[in-house]
């Protein structure tokens, strides 16, 4: 196949970092998984824009600074590199490292990152009503119309 024949990709979305303390304490109401090493929380923003947002934390459960930052690095390059495959648009999402997650063997830390981002998008999709359908034409409809 050559160059002129492939069809067109389109580029991954946009992810940023959440910050500011307003946006983890909505995500934090928002539906939420543990898996494995990683507690995931996502929130559908609803605003429209495409952009997707990760903020990424540890507690001092986790150990010490070392520690914390350790499970954080592994976090952000796991959400590096699957949020452009399974994160959803208009999202926020926040990991949380949970015990171990420094430590975890990193072919099983992606796993439960993937599984996690997947679980919550088919839960979302369960709990959104199913879009509306166009509406039928009735005689009554047609009637109204002069012409």
């Amino acid at each position: 196949m050559t160059e002129a024949q492939l069809p067109p990709v389109s580029p991954p979305p946009k992810i940023e970092r959440l910050k500011k303390r307003p946006d983890f304490l909505k995500a934090a109401k928002a539906p939420n998984l543990a898996r494995g090493a990683v507690f995931l929380q996502m929130r559908p923003r609803g605003d429209g824009d495409p952009l997707i947002r990760a903020g990424f934390t540890a507690t001092k459960k986790i150990g010490g600074s070392v520690e914390r930052n350790l499970a954080k690095r592994r976090l952000r390059e796991a959400a590096r590199l699957l949020l452009p495959l399974h994160g959803r648009p208009s999202c926020d999402y926040v990991f949380i490292a949970r015990g171990g997650t420094g430590q975890r063997a990193w072919g099983r830390l992606l796993d439960d990152v993937k599984t996690a981002l997947i679980s919550l998008a088919a839960d979302l999709d369960r709990a959104s009503p199913a879009p509306p359908t166009a509406p039928h034409a009735t005689a009554a409809s047609d009637s109204s119309v002069s012409g």
